[in-house]
């Protein structure tokens, strides 16, 4: 299964996500951002390519719908609800990922 980790800037929850599960051996994952300053920014071609989309908060999901909603429109979008107060790797951002993400995988 292919899974996407979204949230703003694609520098801390995201990639920490993508980071924490990219030697999963079932599934590939990405991260991007949807803010224009994101380290990676969101398109049309990621979402096609996800059979999974997590976002961080609910403003993520908001986003996609407003700017690719015929991409998502058949998407499943999981909201994780996990607020911007986090760095990279920080231990207690990899707890909470792993125990939100772990029912869907």
């Amino acid at each position: 299964m292919n899974i996407l980790f979204v949230c703003s800037r694609n520098k801390w929850r995201s990639a920490t996500a993508e980071t924490i599960y990219q030697n999963h051996p079932i599934h590939q994952v990405r991260s991007a951002g949807t803010a224009s300053s994101a380290r990676i920014k969101i398109n049309a071609k990621m979402i096609n390519w996800a059979d999974l989309i997590f976002v961080m908060e609910k403003r993520h999901k908001q986003i996609l719908y407003e700017h690719f909603l015929t991409d998502v429109e058949d998407k499943e979008m999981i909201e994780l609800d996990i607020p911007d107060d986090y760095q990279y790797m920080d231990e207690e951002l990899i707890v909470e990922i792993q125990t939100k993400v772990s029912a869907y995988l």
